[in-house]
């Protein structure tokens, strides 16, 4: 090992977070020792322990200390922090040349680097963008985002992905899509964008570690982080027992019995994955009927039958109790048959009761990852969704800013599928492409009629 700082990673089988924290320290050039904690209870022991009784993982140690999951280390990277902490220089002075794009100016400033396009997030639509990008030879540079990978990272098994008939595991789609992006001239970044300038052009992209960028073009393709239901328990258990991810965390608590809250194909497809530890997988939701497709729902009722999940409809939950030493230690529950009973509170046929599980897990949908696009021109709906402008023809990806484009999550909130997110990610490329040929074309007539003004 060098004179860097000692960096300790705890680790599991199937934990797509763990993945992005040797990414990130991997993209730093930074050596690192893991720990795989899955099928080894003394270990799993000492990194509770260590942890301050969470039982999560990845947990990651510097010199002793605990950074945290990777929430924490992801946190720590966006301000810096974690560089410093490391004992590495900004990489900024650097970025000036690399991956085809133009130095910045000695007026620019505090500007980075100017690049002929930039792409916000690494998930299906974005790196799809960064594929057709590179083919085009707009050499894009693609930020990760704060979900590297977006969030197909945590499915293990993609079944409906065009081409893979015995299906594929999303962490290795991304990785080979990465790859290829790569190999046509993208260039990965690890980082968060903070705010976008659309006040002037070039477009002004500043990161949450202060770095600077310019753009001629930007993809928002930033994905969608899971929703939490803010009620009583949520924060103080947030990784002691309540997760956001099932295949990162299941393995913690088995023989347990979960609860899995949702109704959709994430919360199907989490609840069957967990019949793999669990003593029972209770699913909570708060209708009649689930919005998952027939062959999750199918799966399940499988499941059901077999009596390793119990279904219990019209029902939500309101509050988790528990403790981060020894975790969740049981819920409380209301039902009412006519569904969404929080709204129905006052409902004398509203019965609140308590109920018994060790671990609980939400599936409850996301929200959009476009706070950054907030202070631009570009339209959204109530929830954060961006406004393209859709129809027939070209510039179906288009936002209400010129050269601002949208794909994936951060616009679809009704198909959500990796294969609609991946042909989103390809017509913003294009779409992209053109806009910035019609953009250098009318710069070029401009600079031919100057010529000829003066000789009048």
């Amino acid at each position: 090992m060098s004179d860097q700082p000692r960096v300790e990673i705890y680790t599991k089988m199937d934990c797509p977070y763990c993945e992005k924290a040797k990414d990130l320290f991997d993209s730093k050039d930074i050596e690192y020792e893991t720990y795989n904690v899955t099928g080894d209870d003394e270990l799993f022991e000492e990194m509770v322990e260590r942890a301050d009784g969470r039982k999560t993982a990845p947990e990651v140690f510097i010199d002793d200390e605990l950074i945290g999951g990777w929430d924490d280390t992801s946190a720590l990277n966006e301000t810096g922090e974690l560089d410093e902490k490391l004992g590495i220089a900004s990489d900024a002075p650097e970025g000036h040349r690399n991956g085809g794009g133009e130095a910045a100016n000695e007026s620019d400033g505090d500007i980075v680097q100017h690049r002929t396009m930039i792409i916000a997030g690494t998930g299906i639509a974005g790196l799809t963008a960064a594929i057709y990008a590179g083919r085009s030879n707009n050499e894009p540079l693609v930020i990760e985002g704060d979900e590297p990978g977006g969030q197909l990272t945590l499915t293990t098994d993609v079944a409906n992905y065009p081409g893979f008939p015995d299906g594929i595991g999303g962490p290795e789609l991304v990785n080979n899509m990465k790859e290829q992006a790569t190999q046509f001239g993208a260039e990965l970044k690890n980082g968060i964008i903070e705010s976008i300038d659309d006040s002037s052009r070039p477009f002004r992209v500043e990161l949450a570690d202060g770095d600077v960028y310019t753009a001629d073009a930007v993809i928002a393709a930033s994905g969608a982080s899971a929703r939490t239901l803010g009620i009583p328990g949520e924060d103080e258990l947030m990784g002691y027992g309540l997760s956001t991810c099932a295949t990162c965390d299941g393995a913690f608590f088995r023989g347990e019995d979960m609860l899995v809250v949702g109704g959709g194909d994430a919360a199907m497809e989490e609840a069957t994955f967990l019949t793999k530890f669990a003593e029972t997988v209770y699913i909570a939701h708060r209708r009649e009927e689930f919005r998952a497709e027939d062959y999750w729902i199918d799966r399940v009722h499988e499941k059901v039958e077999d009596g390793e999940i119990e279904i219990m409809k019209n029902t939500e939950l309101t509050e988790i109790h528990g403790s981060q030493e020894e975790g969740v230690d049981h819920v409380t529950l209301v039902e009412n048959d006519k569904g969404h009973p929080t709204d129905r509170l006052e409902d004398p046929e509203t019965e609140e009761f308590e109920f018994d599980v060790g671990a609980v897990f939400f599936a409850i949908g996301h929200t959009p990852n476009t706070d950054y696009l907030t202070e631009t021109g570009v339209e959204m709906d109530a929830d954060g969704y961006l406004k393209t402008k859709g129809g027939e023809g070209g510039g179906q990806t288009a936002t209400h800013v010129e050269g601002i484009f949208g794909a994936g999550d951060v616009v679809d909130y009704h198909y959500q599928q990796a294969v609609t997110a991946a042909g989103m990610g390809s017509k913003a490329a294009l779409d992209a492409d053109e806009y910035l040929e019609n953009r250098e074309r009318a710069d070029s007539s401009v600079e031919e009629a100057e010529p000829a003004a003066a000789d009048d």
